[in-house]
């Protein structure tokens, strides 16, 4: 059934995007130096890689939550956060960027269906909606995009 919350819509995606008052996970990852990959700043627990990595699983878990009948939720928190605080490869974290976006658009084209509800329940759930559950992947996002802005600041590598 369609509804009629298209400015709701319309205010979420870039909510979703991390566009609004702070820098947005784009930025916080554009020309960051493989170098720095898998450094731990002195006092924090994570590197840049175990966030981005973090970020990257917990979307697709919150996506494929919302549309998948048959999930399974995941092991928290050994399924949440990479082994390593450095990728394998170089290449895997312009996978995981790309992973990223490619999940975002994905809550996007969800978003934007007028025949996705967003206040009733999801079915296989215990009271979720999916207007909670976008809520959930922007704020964690966000908070996570924060984090990787502060290592880069520790690092003394962020513009």
């Amino acid at each position: 059934m369609p509804t009629h919350d298209h400015l709701l819509r319309d205010t979420l995606i870039p909510f979703l995007r991390g566009q609004g008052a702070h820098a947005d996970l784009n930025a916080a990852v554009e020309d960051f130096p493989a170098e720095h990959y898998g450094t731990r700043p002195h006092g924090l627990p994570h590197s840049a890689w175990e966030l981005l990595e973090h970020i990257r699983f917990t979307l697709h878990d919150l996506i494929n939550f919302c549309t998948n009948p048959e999930y399974t939720e995941p092991e928290w928190p050994a399924d949440y956060w990479p082994k390593n605080p450095a990728p394998q490869h170089p290449e895997d974290w312009h996978r995981t960027v790309t992973a990223i976006q490619q999940d975002m658009e994905e809550f996007e084209k969800l978003m934007s269906d007028p025949r996705s509800n967003l206040y009733s329940k999801i079915p296989w759930g215990d009271g979720q909606t999916l207007l909670r559950e976008v809520l959930l992947a922007a704020d964690h996002t966000s908070y996570h995009t924060g984090q990787i802005i502060l290592v880069r600041q520790l690092l003394g590598i962020w513009k």
